[in-house]
């Protein structure tokens, strides 16, 4: 009777360890997986572009020239924006930058320059039809020519540059058309070109 308890006893203590190291490693791997999926999200999160762009249209010339860009785009219907009318459709002018005019940004109560030379222009759904980008020479203080880049990218479902090119505006008041294209109605961007079509309202 003593033997057999001796051996049942024997089982109890030799199995014990096994389990407990089998339940601290399920408890391990638990631990594990919820800090994985706590660390996964916030940078999933970073590279969320706003659903509500469809193109991203972006204008760029040399960082802090005192010297004016501005852009003018139409859409199919004949919206026209620029710096005076920023929405029209479902394209938004979303950053007008005048050069270092507005390049001073409050963070804490101090002033600190910007010297990004950036427009950034929204189109915020598939409109059928041609798009027109116009880049003009608004106001020059250098009295140099400034080298433009124009840049357009179509979001969804993947970012995609769909154009990128450089022009040169060479003196105040200069207008250029920096590209055409055509949208179609599953939003494919076709049709690019440059053929020069006045936007910029003479007043």
């Amino acid at each position: 009777m003593a033997s057999s308890w001796s051996q049942k006893a024997k089982q109890r203590y030799t199995s014990d360890p096994f389990t407990d190291l089998l339940f601290n490693a399920l408890l391990g791997f638990t631990f594990l997986f919820v800090v994985a999926i706590m660390f996964m999200n916030p940078v999933a999160k970073k590279g969320i572009i706003d659903p509500k762009a469809e193109y991203i249209i972006t204008i760029t010339w040399p960082d802090e020239i005192p010297d004016d860009v501005d852009t003018w785009v139409e859409d199919p219907k004949g919206n026209l924006i620029w710096f005076r009318n920023r929405e029209a459709g479902l394209i938004h002018l979303d950053r007008d930058d005048r050069g270092v005019a507005n390049d001073m940004i409050t963070i804490n109560g101090e002033e600190i320059s910007n010297p990004l030379n950036q427009e950034v222009v929204t189109i915020r759904g598939v409109v059928p039809g041609e798009y027109i980008v116009n880049i003009q020479y608004y106001a020059s203080e250098t009295d140099q020519p400034v080298e433009v880049k124009v840049k357009l990218a179509k979001v969804n479902p993947a970012l995609e540059i769909v154009y990128y090119g450089t022009h040169i505006l060479e003196k105040a008041g200069d207008e250029k058309t920096a590209v055409r294209f055509e949208i179609n109605s599953d939003g494919k961007v076709s049709d690019i070109n440059h053929l020069y079509k006045q936007l910029v309202i003479n007043s």
